[in-house]
Order: structure tokens, then C-alpha cells, then sequence
């Protein structure tokens, strides 16, 4: 290499080694958030084009109806887990670091079983009702619904799986599966299916989602379960569960609130417009939705970084931790969402040309993202500083607007209320979060801020 460019080089080169190699605290969870943020970057782009390819294949009716049952299901496996991937995310590092491989043991064996027993008979209780209201419910909507709900438990102990992987620092097999491969078994099943002979329908489509969910989830368990056994053998188990579920509860009612935030949009226009609309409207937020990878990318990093502040005691080390994540989240966001939007009738036309009009939708999902990004990951700080409950109220606060003006919104507005809905949901939670940082923890967290307030010494963390 030439010396003047080396010269150059040199500094630059110096940081991405030390990035891969240091292992303090900051470089682990910079490390960790690069890692997550590559796997989003190519499961978003992923995700992207097998939703294409499977519109193309389906046709907006049936694809419609296709994305409106994943989604829910998705959303019934997430709740399912009761809340316990943040709690084995919460307490495995504990465990680890005073050694207490008895309780690491009887802490992923119970998680396992239980939400895998809780999933399952949520999803059983979910079928019996489907059978006792067919009548009500729009024929094409049955058989999808009822292979999802079987697919429901596996979803459900992939997010445990996840939650285990990251707890651990192990962010390609914790975020692969979900992201990765299971979007590419679907589109190779979806194929194959094709290729067989079966319709191009969301009957087919849903099929082909249960054995990718069922395919993933075996890999990554395995994959998982060899893994742990190598650092923790084959031992004692310690079980307790009182204190699990006293931690996981209050985040599941967190999470809970928060992926019915995320999600409801979806449902509520799939309950109010045709399975046509929906189709639209889910193809423009998922094209949108390749902005919020950087902030999924940024949370999976930062929650074991922010628990291990807090237990210092350093407030001023956790104000310039927590500003410096918002920035993390806040300008990757806008400089990707501004070319999202740029390309969005490009990247409409490629669902189909009936897709174009969502680019209305785009544009106004944008502005609540970035509204949103301006606080970062301010829950996983109200989390990880014990204040669950907080984020409960001001969560269930904005999910009540958001609903409301759902209702409100889509049926004079269609597709374009869910989405003026959606984006003014996200500043109220903005607003709100920065607001319940400031009182819990007296940190002004706002990514634009030069340098951040450091709390009062007398405020507990």
C-alpha cells in the first residue's frame, strides 16, 4: 500500500480493529450493535423483497389477507412470552457474572417450558373460539387464522431463544432466524408449494409461514441449547420463578403495550377495509419499516450496557450513554428514511402498480419515525432502571390514542388515517417518554442536545 495512503488509512483502520477486538463495555456493545444493525440492514432487505415476490405471486386480495393474519399471529406469539425475554436478558448476566450456573440452568429450562405451555394453550383457546364464530367471521379469514394459531408457540419460544442469544452477547444467533432465515424458508416453501401445484393463496401463504416457524425455531434451538452447554454444562437447576415472573410481568405489560402500538394500525384497517386496502397499506409501512431497523439495532444492544450503569451508580456516565444512543437512533433514521421516501414510488411499483398510492402513506409514517427517534431507546433505559410501570402508563396512554384515532381516522380517511393515526401516536410516545426520563431519572434525553444534563446527585437511579 502506498505510504500517503496509508497514512491515511491508518487511523481508520486502527478503530475497526479496535471495534472488533477491545473488549470493554462500550466497544462490546458497539460491537454488538453493529452486528445487529448488518442483520437488520439484510433482513429488512430481505424481508422486502420476499413481501414483494409474494404479492406478485398472490395478487393484492389474497396477499392482503395474508399479511393481516401474519401480523396478528405475530403479535399473539410475541405476547405469549409474558414478558420473559427481557427477564432472562435481565437476569442470565446477573447470574453469569457471580457464577451461578445452577440458577442460568433452571432460569432458560423454565422460560422454555412455560411460555411454550402458555403460547399453546392460548393458541388452543384461540382455535375452539374460531370454530365457535366462524359464522361471523369472513370465510377466507378461517383456515389462515386456524394455521397460525399453530404456529403461535413457536413464535413465542423463538423470542425466548432471542432473548437468551442476547443476553449472552450473541446477536448473529439471537437476530438470524427471525430475520433471516425464516423469511427465506417462507419464500421457499411459498415456491415450492407453487411448484407443486397448490393455489397462490393465503391458505398456501400461511403453510408455508408455519413450517418456516417451526424449521427456525428447531435451528436456533439447537443451536442455542449446544451453545449454552459448552459454557454451562449439563448440572444442578435453581428455580426462581416468583422472582422471574415479578420482573417479567411488569415488562410484558411494557412490551405488550408497546407491540400492540406497533401493530395496531395494521388490525385495525385489516377489521375496517378490505383485505385489497390492507395490502396497500401493509406494503407502504413495510417499505417504511426499512428505517426502523436502526433502531431495533440500537436496543439490542444498549439494554445490558444501560443495566450495568445503573448498577455503578454513575449517573453522569449513564446521561452521556443514554444521549449518545439517541444519537445512534436518531440520524441513521433520518438520513435512511429521507431515502426511503425518495425511492418510495419505485420501490411501490415493484408490489405492483395497484401499490403506488400508498406513497402518501410513506411520507406521513416518516414523520412520526423521526418524531419517535429523537429519544432513542428511552424505554430500555426506564426498564433497565426499574421503572417498568412507568413506561406501562405512558404506554397504554398512547396506545389508547393511537386506537382512537384509528377509529376515528380510517373510516373517512382510509389508509391515509391509519396512517396519520400511526405518526401522531409516535410523537405522543416521544413526548412522553422524554418527559418520564426527565422525572424518573432527570436526564434530558433529546438526540439533538449538545451534551447532556447530569442528574442531581440526590435522584436514585
Amino acid at each position: 500500500m502506498p505510504a500517503a495512503l496509508r497514512a491515511v488509512l491508518s487511523p481508520y483502520l486502527r478503530k475497526i480493529a479496535s471495534l472488533l477486538n477491545a473488549q470493554d463495555e462500550k466497544t462490546v456493545s458497539q460491537r454488538m450493535a453493529l452486528t445487529a444493525f448488518t442483520i437488520r440492514v439484510a433482513g429488512a432487505a430481505l424481508a422486502f423483497v420476499s413481501q414483494v415476490i409474494l404479492a406478485r405471486l398472490m395478487g393484492r386480495f389474497e396477499y392482503g389477507v395474508f399479511v393481516f393474519v401474519w401480523v396478528l399471529m405475530i403479535l399473539f406469539g410475541n405476547l405469549a412470552c409474558f414478558g420473559f425475554p427481557s427477564a432472562i436478558i435481565r437476569f442470565l448476566p446477573q447470574y453469569d457474572a457471580s457464577g451461578n450456573h445452577a440458577a442460568i440452568r433452571g432460569l432458560n429450562a423454565t422460560a422454555r417450558l412455560f411460555v411454550v405451555a402458555a403460547s399453546g394453550t392460548l393458541a388452543l383457546i384461540g382455535a375452539l373460539l374460531l370454530y365457535a364464530f366462524r359464522n361471523m367471521i369472513e370465510h377466507y379469514y378461517i383456515m389462515p387464522v386456524f394455521l397460525g394459531l399453530i404456529a403461535v408457540p413457536m413464535i413465542a419460544l423463538g423470542d425466548v431463544l432471542d432473548g437468551t442469544a442476547r443476553a449472552k452477547h450473541w446477536p448473529v444467533m439471537a437476530l438470524s432466524p427471525t430475520f433471516l432465515i425464516r423469511p427465506t424458508l417462507i419464500l421457499l416453501f411459498m415456491m415450492t408449494a407453487i411448484l407443486a401445484g397448490a393455489p397462490h393463496d393465503a391458505v398456501t401463504a400461511m403453510a408455508a409461514a408455519l413450517a418456516a416457524a417451526f424449521t427456525s425455531v428447531l435451528l436456533q434451538y439447537l443451536a442455542v441449547t449446544l451453545r449454552l452447554r459448552r459454557h454451562y454444562p449439563i448440572g444442578p437447576k435453581a428455580t426462581e420463578f416468583s422472582a422471574w415472573t415479578a420482573v417479567a410481568l411488569p415488562i410484558f405489560l411494557v412490551e405488550g403495550v408497546g407491540y400492540l402500538l406497533t401493530n395496531s394500525d395494521v388490525i385495525v384497517v385489516g377489521i375496517f377495509l378490505d383485505p385489497d386496502e390492507v395490502a396497500v397499506y401493509f406494503a407502504a409501512a413495510k417499505t417504511m419499516a426499512l428505517v426502523l431497523f436502526v433502531s431495533f439495532a440500537v436496543r439490542a444492544a444498549i439494554g445490558p450496557r444501560f443495566a450495568a450503569i445503573i448498577a455503578e451508580g454513575d449517573r453522569s456516565k449513564l446521561a452521556a450513554f443514554a444521549t449518545e444512543a439517541a444519537r445512534w437512533a436518531f440520524f441513521p433514521a433520518l438520513a435512511v428514511g429521507l431515502m426511503v421516501l425518495a425511492a418510495g414510488q419505485l420501490l411501490l411499483s415493484l408490489f405492483g402498480a395497484a401499490f403506488i398510492e400508498g406513497q402518501i402513506v410513506m411520507a406521513i409514517l416518516l414523520t412520526g419515525i423521526v418524531a419517535r427517534a429523537l429519544v432513542g431507546p428511552a424505554e430500555i433505559l426506564l426498564t433497565m432502571a426499574d421503572k417498568q410501570m412507568l413506561c406501562v402508563y405512558l404506554y397504554a396512554a398512547t396506545l389508547v390514542a393511537n386506537i382512537a384515532l384509528n377509529l376515528i381516522l380510517i373510516p373517512h380517511l382510509g389508509i391515509e388515517g391509519a396512517a396519520i393515526a400511526g405518526a401522531a401516536a409516535m410523537a405522543i410516545e416521544a413526548l412522553l417518554l422524554h418527559i418520564a426520563v426527565r422525572h424518573a431519572l432527570g436526564i434530558t434525553l433529546f438526540a439533538l442536545i449538545r451534551r447532556p444534563a447530569t442528574p442531581p446527585a440526590t435522584r436514585a437511579l
